[in-house]
């Protein structure tokens, strides 16, 4: 139900006359009276002190094959150097496991089911919070000193998890436990990016590249507080913090799309709503609203952040306006707002690039997979 009524949000979206689309909220709430689990968001921010849970052992594993019947999911135990490993509750081999293309498969598709089963988050569903899992874990990276990024998962221990900008994504974490549980032989870091690209795959995104090769570090090399975006703030940080990392005006503006999805919240980043009408979609309606709306500040009680005149439902932080007010910033902004495609092409450029910052990949970019959705 919930996959369905994603697919009917977006053919909305897409039906929509661009110079009418924003006009009233009588007309936005019209478009979009639909099941709860389309209107799914995003927890901004993530607290986290949680330690990760151990893998389970060969034997526990073993009592689940009954269970498994034909799914075609593995089961395997560390012993020694060697692995066992039974695939399809029928063939048996040992040595070294490596996985494939459809061991990843098999691990992107439990996700999927876990998003269309567990709809008591935001808006009826934890897509937006794993995507912004997957961007903090990634974007911590410093191209000068080489340290950060999606690599090591770091997110797991303190002070990292317990930085302002990561509240509330231990919800996200904790979520994809049981995929680890399922399959511990994929590291952290694996897992949590290849969550990203499955929720925005399953949010009606583009089809995003993925390979894996990423280790899990401990604690020592968790990075220091900072490194993430300040929403408080406008465009000066933001080539800051995205120039750390190595990316230019266009790329951060594109990276900024993934705004169409979820929202804030008061307890967390201290900030409160979503960008769009439609937070658990992922479109091109964030530049739409950014540029189709009048904007104001909101009158309240918390941080300095933008509603829109029209319906006051909806807001923007000063780093979203900033992309408005910045001349080379905000030619971006107006392709990605003519034209979807446009923008779910070099979303999906950017968005590979930050999911692979200073990993020490032993692949080759060739080697790349792109997951089949399920939605």
């Amino acid at each position: 139900m919930a996959a369905a009524a994603r697919v009917f949000t977006r053919t909305a979206l897409r039906s929509t006359p661009a110079a009418s689309a924003f006009k009233t909220t009588a007309t936005r709430n019209a478009c979009f009276v639909l099941p709860k689990q389309t209107f799914q968001s995003n927890r901004r921010g993530y607290a986290s002190n949680a330690t990760p849970k151990a893998g389970g052992s060969g034997l526990v594993w073993a009592a689940g094959l009954a269970a498994a019947g034909g799914a075609g999911y593995y089961f395997y135990a560390n012993s020694g150097d060697a692995t066992s490993v039974v695939r399809d509750n029928s063939k048996v081999t040992s040595g070294p496991f490596t996985p494939k293309k459809d061991d990843y498969q098999q691990v992107y598709n439990e996700i999927a089911k876990l998003l269309e089963e567990k709809d008591d988050y935001d808006d009826g569903s934890y897509g937006p919070v794993i995507v912004r899992l997957a961007w903090h874990c990634s974007g911590t990276y410093d191209a000068q000193t080489g340290t950060g990024g999606s690599n090591g998962a770091t997110m797991r221990f303190a002070p990292e998890g317990d930085h302002g900008a990561n509240a509330g994504l231990k919800a996200a974490r904790d979520f994809l436990e049981p995929v680890k549980t399922k399959h511990p032989w994929i590291t952290y870091s694996d897992l949590w990016t290849l969550a990203g690209v499955c929720a925005i795959q399953e949010m009606q995104g583009p089809p995003i590249p993925w390979r894996p090769g990423r280790q899990d570090a401990d604690e020592a090399m968790c990075t220091p507080d900072g490194r993430l975006p300040d929403g408080a703030k406008e465009q000066s940080h933001l080539r800051a913090i995205f120039g750390r990392m190595g990316f230019d005006d266009r790329e951060i503006v594109a990276l900024s799309g993934a705004h169409a999805l979820g929202r804030c919240h008061t307890d967390r980043s201290g900030f409160d709503g979503p960008w769009s009408f439609s937070p658990t979609v992922m479109s091109n309606d964030y530049y739409r609203l950014l540029l189709g709306e009048k904007w104001s500040y909101r009158k309240w009680n918390g941080p300095k952040q933008f509603q829109n005149v029209s319906s006051k439902t909806l807001m923007m932080l000063p780093t979203d306006m900033a992309l408005i007010k910045d001349s080379s910033f905000k030619k971006h902004v107006e392709r990605y707002a003519k034209d979807d495609q446009v923008f779910f092409s070099e979303f999906r450029d950017v968005i590979v690039k930050l999911l692979e910052l200073g990993v020490p990949f032993q692949s080759k970019e060739e080697d790349r997979m792109i997951f089949k959705p399920t939605a």
